[in-house]
């Protein structure tokens, strides 16, 4: 195969180039040196200038054809009117590379970028970074020192960073800890669940798309949402601030004043501007957790506003503005949301562009070690003692909690469970009478309520294994009939309620629209305290 002829580009420089007389061989010329090196022949110069520079470009072609008989100087017109300014610069160069006719097939192309200015040396690299200009970079320097003769030294630089291997290296190792950071510094096993961090790496670290996250409750997707933010912030990608709004806990007018903001008087209650969490998110990422649960009107303004960037605070004709990563989580199938007219088809079409759904704790057997390892000591740093698992204890919870556990409430409940092993451990050291408590605590959490008669079944039934019955016990006696039915109700939706927040929202759905601000969990909370119960006593 025969070699390939070497092309070099670049400009004039119509300062380091100067000279008439021949007083001009005792300095150094950049694009004259060029051309004198012995291991590096230039076939040919492509040399751009300006037309004022005509002359000075001629003596310079003459110059190289007396150093370089070789090579062919090729002259090319280059205007700007103002050379200091990039947007122009960069237009005209990247004009030129189109027109240019390459031939990479046989030629070899390097971009001589010691000379013209800063700002065309800039958008050069620029454009060979891109590709535009399918070539290399060559930097050239003066002899040291200076008065010596001779062309000085060059070095020509690939901006395929993939073949220094010091260079790649580090780029490697940049991954492996933006990886590790993801999951927390766990060194999880299993293999699909390393390629989706692998994906949400290259994901954060490259694209402002909003991100999907999906899952069965406590999969870890709000702590996963937090890692994404700080892994950009770390890498100066945002500069802005991390907004967590969980979207099942807002409703009706408090939805649309809480995400978009509001102007004073815009309703009752409205004593003042209020900004909301698009806004505050500007210039970082907005975490929407559970944002199935939005309403209609919500959902039309959220697309609205990451589409467009803007959109209307409640009562305002005056657009807002705000430039944020949209980061979603959901434990609900949205797609069929869509089917089932709850969740607008077109908003799950933007958000969905990047979607990743995080497994169960269940689904990943491999892994309970090394978050056992985790939660133990996340649970030690917080309790602020050293804590320690025995041998056989450990070997029991692992058997029981790879094999025979349903993990439910996936991390959540492995969290739990660590904490009141810690929490009863004497000297801090978990034993294996604490795992097998806590085993039987767990079984008896997962395991489902006993099936009832029809007739114990009814709301306030004074069946000895009504729902109260069996909550209150003999207590039960002592209640009124309307308390009996009340309470029957409540205990009925916690039980089938993952969290004492989603719980109150679905007891107090109405009455919670009309207050300006509500917190379902404490009113449940009171609620379950006047019978002396706490939300743990409806999950044993």
């Amino acid at each position: 195969m025969p070699k390939k002829k070497l092309v070099v580009l670049g400009m004039l420089g119509t300062t380091l180039d100067q000279g008439k007389t021949t007083q001009r061989w005792n300095h150094w010329r950049p694009t004259v040196a060029l051309c004198q090196h012995e291991d590096l022949l230039v076939d040919r110069l492509e040399l751009l200038h300006s037309r004022k520079f005509t002359a000075l470009a001629s003596r310079v072609r003459d110059d190289i054809a007396s150093v370089s008989p070789e090579t062919t100087v090729r002259a090319h017109p280059f205007e700007v009117e103002d050379p200091w300014n990039l947007e122009e610069v960069y237009g005209r160069l990247y004009d030129f590379a189109r027109g240019f006719p390459f031939r990479t097939d046989k030629e070899s192309y390097l971009i001589h970028i010691t000379t013209g200015t800063h700002t065309a040396q800039i958008c050069m690299f620029l454009l060979t970074e891109s590709r535009h200009f399918p070539a290399r970079l060559i930097q050239t320097s003066p002899p040291v020192p200076r008065r010596n003769a001779g062309p000085g030294t060059f070095a020509i630089i690939d901006l395929d960073l993939s073949k220094y291997d010091r260079i790649a290296a580090r780029f490697q190792t940049e991954q492996r800890e933006g990886l590790s950071f993801l999951k927390s510094g766990i060194d999880t096993k299993n293999a699909g669940f390393n390629r989706m961090i692998e994906q949400i790496e290259q994901v954060a670290g490259s694209s402002k798309d909003p991100i999907l996250l999906t899952g069965p409750t406590g999969s870890g997707k709000s702590q996963l949402a937090r890692r994404i933010f700080e892994l950009k912030k770390r890498r100066r990608q945002v500069d802005g601030q991390l907004v967590v709004v969980n979207c099942a806990t807002i409703r009706g007018d408090g939805a649309m004043s809480t995400l978009f903001g509001h102007v004073k008087g815009a309703f009752t209650g409205a004593l003042s501007d209020r900004p909301g969490m698009l806004r505050k998110a500007n210039g970082g990422v907005l975490f929407l957790d559970e944002i199935g649960e939005l309403g209609g009107d919500e959902q039309a303004m959220l697309l609205r506003a990451i589409e467009e960037k803007t959109f209307y605070p409640v009562g305002s004709d005056r657009e807002a503005k705000s430039e944020l990563q949209l980061i979603a989580g959901t434990n609900r199938d949205l797609g069929g949301d869509v089917l089932a007219g709850r969740f607008r088809e077109d908003l799950l079409a933007r958000i969905n562009l990047w979607t990743f759904r995080l497994p169960g704790l269940r689904e990943r057997p491999e892994d309970i070690e090394p978050n056992l390892d985790y939660e133990l000591e996340q649970t030690a740093r917080s309790m602020g003692l050293r804590l320690t698992m025995s041998r056989e204890a450990r070997d029991r919870f692992l058997a029981f909690a790879t094999a025979e556990a349903p993990w439910a409430g996936n991390f959540r409940d492995l969290n739990a469970a660590v904490r009141r092993m810690a929490t009863l451990a004497g000297g801090g050291r978990i034993g294996l009478r604490e795992v097998i408590d806590e085993i039987d605590r767990l079984q008896r959490s997962w395991r489902p309520l006993p099936s009832l008669s029809p007739r114990e079944s009814r709301p306030g039934s004074d069946g000895a294994g009504s729902v109260v019955h069996h909550v209150l016990g003999a207590e039960a006696e002592a209640l009124d009939a309307f308390d009996r039915v009340q309470l029957d109700t409540v205990v009925r939706v916690c039980r089938d309620s993952p969290t004492l927040s989603e719980a109150g929202r679905r007891l107090f759905g109405v009455s919670r629209t009309r207050k300006k601000t509500s917190n379902d969990a404490d009113r449940l909370r009171k609620y379950l305290a006047r019978f002396n119960l706490r939300w743990a006593d409806l999950h044993k």
